[in-house]
């Protein structure tokens, strides 16, 4: 194979995965490009000669950042390995609560300030969007605080369709809005069909508020009726985060009360119920799948609210100090939502000390500074699945194959919630790991692994790329990872922070 046709080949894998991920068939992107199905398999196959114009809308109409025109490419890692970590790190705001608060300041007519909003790409795009229909947006300082102005009429019309289909997002505007407009379009990312897993649920829970949605080009069509007769308990479908924050959103503006069950008591719902209480809305039952909330025909009021800490960034640092076996603290870990992974982490063979509890800035949150010292685990009796809260959280999964790589022993994982993410944990057997994928849901782990490093392309995969990123700490040598987008979209500043801790981390454009 010539150099240009390897290269060709790679970019080509890297379009077929960020399709995959983002949903789309080769039909469907090839109506956003304008071409024919057989021109996006020859892409894919590596056959087909491309300019930088057209990587460049292909990565826009996949929400992948795979090239950057102008001055520089994607921004892409290189991580001289076998590091030792060593200090402490403060643990930044929930990412997945500080896009539930900006979603939920729709409903408030007040000025709504946020503390130590994580500064990430998916927080740049709901800005971008906010901005654009009337609501006016202000950094306050260099702690990330954020103020956000909402005005008595919102200007739909003008919504930035672009930022719109780069965050998934965009589906808790329902919420809010069916509220504020009685017909109005929303865009929606690519591949979020009606009728699908990930979208039907929510429709069945705002139908309860007199909407009704239909799928048009790339738009929902949203309509808002009068609601009659009397009102039945909201009943998801699915125990998921966002819908039940979407009917949470809905049931905060709407005069009555309204009865949620099958509810998800997750970190993010927590926060967002705690913000909406300092609304005036009156929420019984938080942290159980059940809760009662009346709610107001309007609100405006000045409100200030800090969203706590984010479990899933404590364990992205705890795995970082268990495959450099250092001796790091992680501080201001909310406990409660990690306390199932560090007693499978006890079982497996981990020494650490746990400092005693004390309130996050929300007041509610308990939180603990963790002490991590460098151990020899084993890997566990049982498989390893996650279950909804107080369950092992979906996304602290993928960790679990990194830590289980530098373990003694067979571990096997059950991604069961997401079709084919588990796939993308097996570029760990690129630098140096034994994953086998047992099917779209499996893997299976033997370690210990002697890393070694190598170069790779991000998977389009959030949690799965700061897995690749965490071994590469490990691994003996230089390694490169490419464009990493689709980490910044989550994390803020993450190789800046891990190179206070001692890791290096050099950040580099290609040319």
């Amino acid at each position: 194979m010539t150099e240009n046709e390897d290269y060709l080949a790679r970019i080509g894998t890297l379009i077929r995965d960020a399709r995959q991920h983002s949903g789309l068939t080769q039909a469907q992107l090839a109506t956003e490009l304008g071409t024919s199905q057989s021109a996006v398999n020859r892409i894919e196959k590596g056959q087909q000669n491309l300019t930088l114009d057209t990587v460049s809308k292909i990565g826009s109409a996949l929400d992948s950042e795979l090239v950057g025109l102008g001055s520089s490419g994607p921004s892409n890692l290189r991580v001289q390995g076998e590091t030792t970590l060593s200090g402490a790190i403060d643990v930044k705001s929930s990412k997945n609560a500080g896009v539930a608060l900006l979603c939920a300041s729709l409903l408030n007519t007040g000025t709504t300030v946020l503390r130590k909003v994580a500064r990430i790409e998916e927080v740049n795009r709901l800005l971008e969007v906010l901005t654009s229909i009337g609501v006016k947006t202000t950094w306050l300082n260099a702690e990330n605080d954020l103020e956000l102005r909402v005005p008595a009429t919102l200007d739909l019309s003008s919504i930035d369709a672009d930022a719109a289909r780069r965050t998934r997002s965009i589906i808790m505007f329902l919420g809010p809005l069916l509220h504020r407009a009685g017909t109005f379009q929303l865009p929606y990312a690519g591949g979020c069909d009606l009728g699908t897993r990930t979208v039907e649920p929510h429709m069945s829970a705002l139908r309860h508020f007199g909407l009704d949605v239909v799928a048009t080009d790339h738009h929902y069509q949203a309509t808002t009726s009068a609601v009659t007769g009397a009102r039945r308990p909201i009943v998801l479908t699915e125990r998921g985060d966002t819908v039940t924050e979407n009917a949470l959103l809905a049931a905060a503006l709407y005069e009555g009360e309204t009865l949620i069950r099958n509810a998800s008591p997750n970190y993010m719902v927590q926060d967002l119920c705690f913000f909406l209480e300092k609304l005036g809305v009156t929420i019984e039952g938080i942290g159980t799948t059940t809760l009662r909330v009346q709610g107001k025909a309007q609100i405006s009021t000045d409100v200030d609210y800090a969203p706590s800490e984010d479990p899933i960034e404590a364990m992205s640092l705890i795995s970082a100090a268990i495959v450099t076996r250092s001796s790091i603290t992680v501080r201001r870990v909310p406990i409660e939502f990690m306390e199932i992974e560090l007693a499978l982490l006890e079982e497996m063979g981990l020494r650490h000390d746990c400092s005693e509890e004390y309130m996050a800035e929300n007041g509610r949150t308990r939180l603990v500074d963790v002490t991590t010292h460098p151990s020899d685990l084993k890997a566990p009796i049982d498989k390893i699945h996650p279950m909804p809260f107080p369950g092992l959280n979906i996304d602290n999964l993928p960790f679990f194959a990194v830590i289980a790589a530098t373990a003694e022993g067979q571990t096997m994982l059950h991604d069961w919630v997401y079709e084919n993410r588990a796939i993308y944990l097996t570029e760990l057997t690129k630098l140096g790991a034994n994953v086998k994928l047992m099917d779209p849901h499996r893997v299976l782990i033997e370690g210990p692994t002697r890393w070694s490093g190598a170069e790779l392309v991000c998977p389009p995969a959030l949690r799965p790329a700061v897995v690749i990123l965490l071994a590469m700490l490990a691994a003996k040598g230089t390694s490169v990872l490419r464009n990493v987008y689709v980490i910044n979209r989550g994390y803020e500043d993450l190789a800046a922070r891990l190179n206070k801790l001692g890791a290096r981390i050099e950040t580099f454009r290609d040319i």
